[in-house]
């Protein structure tokens, strides 16, 4: 649900990914730890909570461990604007982050 919801909201706001990967194609941990490896900012969206990190290059495994869900794989959905890496859903961290 809140992949179609993220959706939704890109659709909205006239966002258009320039790539964009079905969550059936799993991706690992390794996968996560290059996406937060990459990024300046990692916001994590889990129900209510919303977390934010700054890896500075090398993320600490606490983040890639928040990255992960309970199958070990990057949880969805996922988006990478630049250098900010957004993980769950969050309407009003979405909306702060991309608007």
């Amino acid at each position: 649900m809140s992949c179609v919801r993220a959706s939704k909201f890109l659709d909205a706001h006239d966002l258009v990914p320039a790539e964009k990967v079905s969550a059936s194609r799993k991706l690992a941990k390794s996968d996560a730890a290059r996406l937060a490896n990459a990024a300046k900012r990692v916001i994590v969206a889990k129900g209510k909570s919303v977390q934010t990190f700054t890896p500075r290059g090398k993320a600490a495994p606490e983040i890639i461990a928040q990255l992960l869900g309970p199958t070990g794989n990057l949880r969805a959905p996922s988006l990478v604007a630049g250098d900010l890496l957004l993980v769950g859903w969050s309407e009003d961290a979405w909306k702060a982050s991309l608007l």
